[in-house]
């Protein structure tokens, strides 16, 4: 299974993981899921710690670094591929960030780990959280 992690999940599971409902971190910890972290969060870390919406105990890098180490986070780049999707996906949620990253669910085929609800409103889209995990 592939996973894209939304950027809070993404940051929870490495800093918190205590957060994250049981069967997400079973879901991240499985060998058989491919876990991703898209650049649209990177994008979304830097902005929101430079308007103060952000405090990390380590720096942002070191965490990705360290996620990709150990855990074997796989990075994900934006593509044209995926900008031309979100250009078929409605405005359900205003969240520019959220909106890619559900764009590049769709294209890469993978589900996209989250709880933000305003995403789960999206009939069609590959949305992965707690109640979606089979126990």
């Amino acid at each position: 299974m592939r996973a894209l992690l939304d950027t809070h999940v993404f940051l929870w599971w490495a800093t918190d993981p205590d957060r994250l409902p049981g069967t997400v971190v079973d879901l991240c910890r499985s060998v058989q899921t491919e876990l991703y972290l898209s650049a649209a969060s990177s994008w979304e870390v830097q902005i929101k710690q430079r308007i103060g919406k952000l405090r990390l105990s380590d720096p942002w890098r070191e965490i990705v670094e360290r996620e990709v180490t150990q855990n074997g986070v796989n990075l994900l780049p934006i593509t044209f591929a995926h900008t031309y999707r979100l250009g078929k996906i409605p405005p359900l949620h205003r969240d520019p960030f959220d909106r890619l990253l559900l764009a590049q669910s769709i294209v890469e085929e993978a589900s996209l780990v989250t709880g933000d609800t305003k995403l789960h409103r999206y009939p069609d889209a590959p949305i992965i959280w707690e109640q979606d995990l089979p126990l």
